[in-house]
């Protein structure tokens, strides 16, 4: 009896001990499935397991890839006992014909003694500089490639919304083929460089570093809606890049292929855009505009008989130049910033005409103004 007692107790234990067990896996299953999913899920580079936006990335990464490109400059300088020693420089750019044009940055190849061009595959070319645009650092170079090269579709930068998803690719510190992302955090950003003044630029949060400049801001269907041009400090990224957009390019590669040069058209002014209170306070409407500071002499603004400034007031930390025209209207279009003039002429060349809406003693007016020519070498 003793011995039957003990056989239908193990068997009771064996039972309950697979119950319990079944339960905690069930149990595990049931209450720990989110843990348990992100723990013991498939790998994520199984097909279908990308977000969209993950997708999104990785289409536009492998698309555009192949289609960007580090440049490798070689300068000449002199130290400090007057010795010539020599000097190199990277950069990015991207290829936007299949002969092999590529777009950059002008101060990725300005004042550079031998150009080299490295794909993504390796291997590399002597670039030739075809045209350069110092105000909106731009430049224009080509390699001689054995074959028909992957490209880039050039967007349009015109209508860029702040918030909008951007990509970046390029050869940060030398690491090519780098992407990273971001969004537009502002419009119509000027920026003051080492020897000259970038104005409308397109500022972003993705992250931009000594070796991207020149490199391709992508939007989220893979089109080029700018070009990596500066970063705010000398560290490194701190989520302050600026791009300049690629409708400034457009303009000078329509040029380049029409008249087989680089110029750009010269108005001839210096401006500042004021709005709101500012505005209010020096009797001008508050609606704003681009308030002319300086007009060069012999310049077409002169010749248009454009007014420029009589006397100087101080407005808190900043000496502002008063008494002159108030760009008010382009081409018929509202001015809301310096972009609204820059982004006109940059579709100009010299000789066209540019119609002015002005605000002068108290009334609009409209002026024409036949613009001059500066070409770039």
């Amino acid at each position: 009896m003793r011995v039957v007692r003990l056989l239908l107790l193990s068997t009771l234990l064996a039972a309950a001990f697979v119950y319990l067990t079944s339960v905690t896996r069930w149990d595990a299953g049931r209450f720990l499935r989110p843990i348990g999913e992100r723990l013991w899920s498939e790998p994520t580079s199984a097909a279908g397991n990308f977000s969209a936006d993950e997708q999104n990335n990785i289409d536009i990464y492998k698309a555009a890839r192949d289609a960007t490109v580090n440049i490798t400059s070689v300068v000449y300088k002199q130290d400090f006992f007057f010795g010539v020693y020599q000097g190199e420089g990277a950069g990015s750019g991207f290829i936007i014909n299949p002969d092999g044009q590529i777009l950059t940055n002008n101060h990725v190849v300005s004042g550079t003694a031998r150009l080299t061009v490295t794909l993504a595959d390796k291997k590399s070319y002597k670039a030739t500089i075809l045209g350069r645009d110092p105000r909106n650092d731009l430049a224009l170079i080509k390699i001689e490639a054995d074959r028909k090269l992957t490209t880039l579709k050039l967007g349009d930068s015109e209508g860029l919304v702040v918030g909008q998803k951007v990509l970046a690719i390029g050869n940060p510190f030398g690491f090519g083929g780098t992407l990273t992302t971001g969004v537009v955090s502002a419009l119509d950003r000027p920026i003051q460089t080492e020897d000259r003044q970038l104005e409308g630029l397109v500022q972003t949060d993705a992250a931009i570093n000594p070796g991207n400049s020149g490199g391709p801001l992508l939007d989220s269907r893979g089109n080029v809606i700018a070009i990596n041009t500066a970063i705010y400090g000398q560290q490194g990224n701190i989520g302050l890049g600026f791009a300049m957009p690629i409708n400034r390019a457009k303009a000078m590669l329509d040029e380049y292929s029409k008249h087989g040069k680089i110029s750009r058209p010269a108005l001839g002014i210096r401006t500042v855009f004021i709005s709101g209170d500012l505005a209010r306070m020096l009797n001008l409407p508050a609606s704003g505009g681009l308030l002319i500071q300086q007009i060069e002499r012999g310049s077409a603004a002169a010749a248009a008989g454009l007014r420029g400034p009589n006397r100087a007031v101080q407005v808190e930390n900043y000496t502002l130049l008063i008494g002159g025209d108030l760009i008010v209207a382009v081409e018929g279009r509202k001015v809301d910033g310096n972009e609204s003039l820059l982004s006109v002429l940059g579709r100009k060349r010299g000789g066209d005409m540019l119609d002015l809406t002005i605000f002068r003693n108290g009334q609009e007016q409209n002026l024409k103004v036949r613009l001059g020519e500066t070409e770039v070498f």
